[in-house]
């Protein structure tokens, strides 16, 4: 027994098994996002969502909010210099193709991270989820200077805004063609689950005209604190594994809704 040991320690066995390792590694994904201390939604869910579609997950804080899945009672930001601190280590040591960024303090903010991403990484892809308003009702953001804005989105390859930010983000006050708007930046991916008109329709608005409807499955689904972070985390982490766009966006809505249905409360559950 112990000469069989010492060979699959030492001889090919051990071989074997680092190159099956090898082979099996998940992509590496960053998440700049906000801190949620329930875990619901920012940082936290978007590392769950990761684990659960098989990518890797690291991440950088923007910041600290007290709150819980129904309650929000502020924020403190961190600085520029502490958020690339903590990104760039995780750039130093893995290979990160793939940024997903949530809650940010202000454009200019913003603008800072995607050319520290790109700095690292050439052709970085940038996710962003432009978080105005908490799930709880704190408003973060009322909306951005648009020439600023247009400015930012040249070098973000996805947006996921849902109805209402959608046209905040835009100055339209139809969704729709305040999608088609934005999309002549960068891709939009418009969130439905708040549509009056066709509740849990998804649209994907690309960069080339091209529109994209995603319809909602027949589940008994339960609204969530986080659905929005856990959608935009999902597509990431789908685009890492290589897939298109629009599959990625196909299998993120898939996977938002098993989270919506996996109970009924605020907090769903991540399923591996």
């Amino acid at each position: 027994m112990i000469g069989k040991a010492e060979k699959w320690k030492n001889g090919k066995l051990e071989g074997e098994i680092s190159r099956i390792i090898m082979v099996h590694k998940r992509p590496d994904v960053l998440t700049i996002a906000g801190f949620d201390p329930c875990g619901g939604a920012g940082i936290l869910a978007d590392i769950k969502t990761f684990e659960a579609n098989k990518v890797q997950g690291f991440g950088a804080v923007t910041g600290l909010t007290f709150q819980n899945e129904s309650e929000f009672e502020g924020v403190t930001w961190i600085n520029a210099g502490d958020i690339i601190r903590q990104a760039d280590l995780l750039f130093k040591k893995y290979k990160i193709t793939m940024v997903k960024i949530g809650m940010v303090e202000s454009l200019d903010l913003l603008v800072k991270i995607i050319a520290h991403c790109t700095l690292h990484t050439a052709h970085c892809k940038i996710i962003w989820d432009p978080i105005l308003k908490a799930s709880a009702g704190f408003v973060i953001h009322n909306g951005f200077q648009y020439d600023k804005l247009i400015a930012v989105l040249k070098n973000i390859f996805l947006i996921t805004p849902n109805m209402e930010e959608v046209k905040i983000l835009a100055g339209e006050n139809n969704e729709m063609k305040a999608a088609q708007k934005l999309s002549a930046y960068c891709n939009v991916f418009l969130k439905g689950g708040h549509s009056r008109k066709k509740p849990g329709t998804d649209y994907l608005f690309f960069k080339n005209g091209k529109i994209t409807s995603f319809q909602p499955k027949k589940f008994t689904v339960t609204g969530k604190h986080g659905s929005g972070c856990v959608l935009s985390a999902a597509i990431t982490a789908n685009l890492a594994l290589g897939r298109n766009l629009q599959r990625s966006c196909f299998e993120a809505k898939g996977y938002v809704t098993q989270f919506l249905a996996s109970n009924k409360t605020l907090l769903g559950y991540h399923k591996i």
